[in-house]
């Protein structure tokens, strides 16, 4: 549970740490609009399901250049961090499944992406831009939102990350 224990560790965090890393903003904590969609292999994914924990809800494409370069430091964390307390969500925008599958077996082989293929989920989250990564709370709220590619294998963006699994 997010709670008031949650708050205060993620505030006191802040206070500590300073600022947060470059281009992390503070969303406003309305909800996080509905997400249900399938990945390659047509198994179903629903952001309802991933309450009690962190999602980390990562809208890319194949042929955005920071998106290109940022997915070799998301593969890098991706063993890191535990679904139980924060799941790495990948959603391509609207491109075919051979692309997709191109791209990544080279750049990220274990992260397997939801598949956004008429557009109509990203259109509802609506990111000012590619890439774009919402942080959606344990109750299901937007709280961060990571515009443009960013370095997550670096220490002020691993700690930020830690720091939301630290309830």
């Amino acid at each position: 549970m997010y709670g008031l224990a949650g708050v205060c560790l993620l505030l006191s965090w802040q206070a500590t740490a300073g600022e947060l890393p470059k281009g992390i903003l503070t969303l406003d904590g309305r909800a996080a609009p509905p997400l249900v969609l399938q990945n390659m292999d047509g198994e179903s994914w629903d952001i309802n399901d991933v309450r009690g924990h962190w999602a980390f809800v990562h809208f890319w494409a194949t042929w955005c250049g920071p998106c290109r370069r940022e997915m070799p430091a998301i593969q890098a964390i991706f063993p890191q961090f535990d679904p139980q307390q924060l799941e790495i969500v990948l959603i391509n925008v609207a491109e075919s499944e051979d692309t997709v599958f191109s791209f990544l077996a080279s750049v990220a082989p274990e992260i397997e992406p939801l598949m956004d293929t008429d557009g109509l989920v990203t259109e509802r989250w609506q990111p000012r831009g590619l890439p774009a990564t919402f942080f959606v709370d344990p109750e299901g709220k937007l709280r961060y939102l990571a515009l443009g590619g960013r370095p997550w294998n670096t220490p002020a963006y691993l700690d930020f990350l830690k720091n939301l699994t630290r309830e």
